[in-house]
């Protein structure tokens, strides 16, 4: 899991060097795939589900599952997620992150960092004797109070032999409520979260998933470890 866990993180590293205007999602997603099969690893998404590329590359009021295309060109003042998955020696990294694209809206700014501070919130919950409702609660109270929205129609997930595995790991719920957590879990903890409603809806390409509302969406992600003690990242390009 940490050798997954690891050629995953550097994965999104290689993805966040290219971007820039001009490049196209599929050049991205090329690259991803190269990286990951120079590790000897396998891209987890790649077939999955019968998902045509090695990442999810969603733009803009994109949520999710975004196809990466050669048509599909980052231009100035675009956001961008990535989503990764390496497959190792028959276990699973998954992890995700929002990029801007040169300069972006102030809104733009807030809604990433917003995104990415509420996973580590989630990371304070997520102690050994505490409920899977502890890690949602603590997203979307910390979503929320910064005028932002959860996602409800995706959660995360656990992950290891499979890429997704149970428990679900909603972005909303109630403290105290859920699957317990105990040493040896791993799990993806993905926010997911919109500037507007919270109201998504999937494109008739079967896997692409927008807000309802046009609103930007951002999304930030790791695998991480249940231990005795503080949570793990395993999506760490310095884990061991």
């Amino acid at each position: 899991m940490k050798i997954a866990g690891r050629i995953t993180a550097e994965a999104l590293v290689l993805a966040s060097e290219l971007i820039r205007p001009g490049i196209s999602t599929k050049e991205i997603d090329t690259k991803i795939q190269r990286h990951i099969e120079r590790c000897g690893a396998k891209p987890s998404f790649l077939g999955y589900g019968g998902f045509p590329a090695s990442a999810c590359i969603s733009l803009n009021n994109e949520v999710i599952h975004g196809i990466p295309s050669k048509n599909r060109i980052l231009t100035e003042g675009d956001i961008v997620k990535i989503d990764v998955g390496a497959r190792y020696r028959g276990y699973n990294g998954d992890s995700a992150r929002t990029y801007p694209v040169g300069k972006v809206s102030d809104e733009a700014l807030r809604l990433i960092s917003v995104t990415e501070a509420s996973f580590y919130e989630a990371m304070k919950a997520a102690r050994s004797g505490n409920r899977i409702g502890d890690l949602g609660f603590a997203v979307e109270s910390f979503v929320i109070s910064n005028g932002f929205s959860v996602v409800k129609d995706y959660v995360g997930h656990g992950v290891g032999a499979d890429l997704h595995e149970e428990p679900e790991i909603p972005n909303f719920g109630r403290a105290g409520r859920g699957v317990r957590l105990y040493p040896g879990m791993t799990l993806a903890v993905e926010p997911m979260v919109n500037a507007g409603s919270y109201e998504v809806k999937k494109l008739r390409d079967g896997w692409t998933v927008v807000t309802k509302d046009g609103s930007l969406s951002a999304h930030y992600e790791n695998s991480i470890l249940i231990t005795d003690g503080e949570p793990i990242i395993l999506t760490d390009v310095n884990i061991s």
